[in-house]
């Protein structure tokens, strides 16, 4: 099983599915299937803005920050969603920033391409990822620290996440239904199509270090 499947059937995944899924309305098995689509383009889009070294020096400093680092809202998940500390709307305001900051103007494109898949309107979507986003990046922070917390290679660490992908059978249903959503070229790779897609109209506009440098806030 892939990092990503492996996240969403963890106690924290099936908090995050249980939790997003009552702050929207939509069913839990669609939820689901949203974040097992939407996962991966987050990272994937992150692993793109790392591709400057400005972009990965401020992805790395961000997995650095307190607020992220050791697990961060990630380990809070069940809190949020329960009565303990932190609130849905903090959590929802959160990932709105670090998915802006990801996919830049084209955020509303990703939103609207998982809404026609998944058959919920856009604003559903925009709030289950946002809930999301958080979560991916104390788990991204975990792994940073826990499996060598001397490294600044984001990159690898992206790639190592992502990699598994490539491994799934087509009918597999997370990997089979991200590659309906972007495999524009139908070469059987969504991500290969996730930059070109969704995120290559701003790269003239913004470096990596200026999507993703707002994360260190």
């Amino acid at each position: 099983m892939n990092d990503i499947l492996e996240l969403l059937n963890s106690p924290t995944g099936k908090q995050l599915i249980s939790g997003a899924a009552s702050q929207t309305g939509a069913s839990e098995s669609q939820t689901q299937s949203v974040l097992a689509q939407a996962l991966p383009l987050i990272m994937g889009g992150m692993q793109k803005n790392a591709q400057t070294p400005e972009g990965a020096a401020a992805l790395s400093n961000a997995l650095d920050n307190p607020k992220h680092r050791g697990g961060g809202m990630m380990d809070m998940v069940g809190q949020i969603f329960g009565s303990g500390a932190g609130s849905p709307d903090a959590l929802l305001s959160e990932g709105s920033g670090i998915l802006g900051h990801v996919f830049g103007s084209n955020k509303s494109n990703v939103e609207n391409a998982l809404a026609d898949k998944n058959g919920l309107d856009s604003s559903t979507i925009s709030k289950i990822i946002a809930f999301a986003a958080p979560i991916v990046m104390g788990y991204l922070s975990k792994k940073k620290h826990n499996d060598n917390p001397q490294t600044n290679d984001v990159q690898g660490l992206l790639g190592s996440v992502l990699g598994g992908l490539s491994n799934d059978t087509p009918g597999d249903s997370a990997m089979g239904m991200l590659n309906s959503v972007l495999d524009s070229d139908g070469d059987g790779s969504a991500l290969n199509d996730l930059a070109g897609k969704f995120l290559g109209g701003d790269k003239d506009k913004k470096g990596g270090g200026g999507l993703l440098g707002g994360l260190l806030g």
